[in-house]
């Protein structure tokens, strides 16, 4: 009875669980050396970033609860190791709250440009949202087709497999780059 008042919820095990596949996909080594991706910190943030909101996307197909409240758990989840990482960087309490409040903005804002390129199916925009957010590139930057590609296929793989997949315990479909 204890472990049902006080055990962790399926939910936040799942996303843990989605969560360890977003950072193995985002730390896929070719992204950083075939297709120009920054490997600095904030260029493995934004592949998480990335990764993360194309999980989130392909989530929201599937109608419910347990979507939204995978989806939640999930960016719960993220922002918790954002913290964690930042701690052991060195990041004072006082400044930890104020950058987490920071990116989860960004995190919201990169998702919902990323839905409407995506929806608009319009490769230009795409490839501008990730000039600028990826790239840190005011214009395009000559990297992101190649990334765009990626991302395309991705949220194809991702929609072919489904939502349903995903909160059943299916690892998401990320494709090879």
């Amino acid at each position: 009875m204890l472990n049902r008042l006080f055990g962790r919820k399926p939910e936040k095990l799942r996303a843990e669980a989605l969560y360890r596949d977003v950072v193995t996909a985002a730390r896929t080594p070719d992204f950083y050396a075939r297709l120009g991706v920054p490997d600095t910190v904030e260029g493995r943030f934004e592949m998480i970033i990335l990764h993360c909101a194309l999980v989130v996307l392909a989530l929201k197909t599937q109608d419910g609860d347990d979507s939204a409240r995978l989806s939640q758990a999930l960016f719960d989840t993220m922002f918790d190791d954002f913290d964690a990482a930042m701690r052991e960087m060195g990041v004072g309490d006082s400044g930890v709250g104020k950058k987490i409040r920071f990116m989860a903005e960004g995190f919201y804002g990169r998702a919902e440009a990323l839905r409407e390129a995506a929806s608009q199916d319009q490769a230009d925009e795409l490839q501008a949202v990730l000039s600028r957010n990826v790239f840190s590139a005011e214009a395009d930057d000559a990297r992101a087709p190649a990334l765009a590609l990626y991302v395309n296929s991705a949220l194809e793989a991702l929609r072919a497999q489904g939502g349903a997949a995903l909160i059943a315990g299916a690892s998401p479909a990320f494709p090879a780059i």
